[in-house]
């Protein structure tokens, strides 16, 4: 059996086995790397560790870092408790509000389950109190964190331009950031547009609790609250005004904010993704040894014979908006990128049309109930029939990976290639 069919079916039994068992794929692309390189490729241990990635992994420590003890100090609740006081009087905006702050949350930072997390709670509180509907309200929550979650300082836009970065392609940081954030508000508007008047199945309302009550209005911040918001003002302005390293600011940002609160920020490296870095990390080692032993340049090859670039291109929109459906977003990015990156050398194709449109194809479909985002709206719904609610999730996220890559592809891609 050849190096290139043991790689790619080494590669294809970690996403079934970390999709259907519970555990984590980078564990499983770490053990895969060794295998697979000392066995199969003649990679030495030196050269297959060469791979890993150092400066990305500084980026999510530091960002997630910062985020949580943000969140420690209250920063966060504030930032969250002051979108929330917009909608006083103006329940149709509260979509919108929730879709600002979740696009907020993560360009600063915040991972993207994390953020969605955080606010489809008090979300779907919103929904129950003032009859929305909770599909509405769920899936602009998640379009809102995708919106923002390809900034230069998000989690996810770090990992795409730091894929990009080790290629001798350019994609431009305010290209990426933008385009994401357009299709997810385009998507956002749409979905407000035909669902928000929909009646959704009902279940018997349960008597009302303490988390049925207005939101606590806090008062004005404190002095930690402030630092806090001017280290926030510091680490943007640092990283896109001169170019500094954002892992080494956040976590710089982090360090300050920690010892002049030690008490409550005593745990607060327990916030750093972990699951998160060993996912990436052992993807992109794995990824970068294939690459080393040339395997993605012969896969690519193989597929640019498939036919015209555009039409490759619109394939593998699709590919992982179905992938994506199912298994980890950032893991079918880390895989999928490095496989585009020879046909955009080969092709006239646009480097940052392309990388776009797979980003927002990959992660616009995180609405489906077998990811964690909408695994979350579906928990917290409320005042909903559980298994109808189930359906229509299923149904949108159905409707996203049949129109999402056609729309990236078509917006992002073939208008400038």
């Amino acid at each position: 059996m050849s190096p290139e069919v043991i790689s790619i079916g080494a590669l294809l039994v970690m996403f079934v086995v970390g999709t259907v068992l519970p555990i984590n794929l980078g564990i499983l692309a770490f053990v895969a790397t060794f295998a697979v390189g000392t066995a199969s490729l003649g990679l030495t241990e030196d050269e297959i560790f060469e791979g890993f990635p150092v400066d990305l992994f500084v980026t999510i420590v530091g960002v997630t870092y910062l985020f949580s003890v943000a969140s420690r100090n209250g920063t966060i609740d504030l930032l969250v408790t002051a979108g929330v006081r917009l909608v006083r009087g103006k329940v149709a905006l509260i979509p919108w509000v929730l879709f600002l702050v979740a696009a907020l949350l993560t360009a600063f930072g915040t991972f993207t389950p994390a953020a969605v997390a955080l606010l489809v709670p008090i979300g779907m509180n919103f929904a129950y109190r003032y009859k929305l509907n909770p599909l509405v309200i769920g899936m602009m929550v998640i379009s809102g964190g995708h919106a923002g979650a390809f900034s230069p300082l998000a989690v996810s836009g770090a990992l795409v331009l730091g894929l990009v970065d080790k290629t001798a392609l350019h994609v431009s940081p305010v290209a990426l950031f933008a385009a994401s954030f357009v299709i997810n508000l385009l998507l956002s508007l749409l979905t407000y547009m035909l669902l928000a008047k929909r009646p959704v199945p009902p279940a018997e309302r349960d008597e009302v609790t303490a988390d049925d009550e207005e939101p606590a209005v806090s008062g004005m911040p404190d002095w930690r609250q402030w630092l806090t918001l001017a280290c926030l003002v510091a680490l943007v302005v640092g990283a896109l005004g001169f170019q500094l390293e954002v892992g080494f600011l956040a976590l710089a940002a982090g360090a300050l904010l920690a010892l002049v609160d030690m008490k409550r920020q005593e745990k607060a490296v327990d916030g750093i993704s972990w699951p998160t870095l060993l996912l990436v990390g052992g993807m992109m080692t794995y990824i970068a040894m294939l690459e080393k032993a040339g395997i993605i340049e012969e896969i690519s090859e193989h597929t640019a014979k498939l036919g015209a670039p555009l039409v490759v291109a619109l394939l593998l929109c699709f590919t992982v908006a179905i992938t994506s459906a199912f298994a980890s977003s950032t893991a079918i990015l880390t895989a999928i990128i490095p496989l585009a990156v020879p046909l955009l050398l080969s092709s006239h194709l646009s480097a940052a049309g392309l990388i776009a449109a797979l980003a927002v194809s990959t992660t616009i479909v995180d609405t489906s109930p077998f990811s964690t985002n909408g695994a979350l709206v579906l928990a917290n719904a409320r005042g909903v029939d559980t298994r109808r609610f189930y359906r229509q999730i299923i149904g949108y996220t159905g409707s996203i990976v049949a129109l999402g890559p056609v729309v990236a592809w078509g917006a992002l891609v073939l208008p400038w290639s």
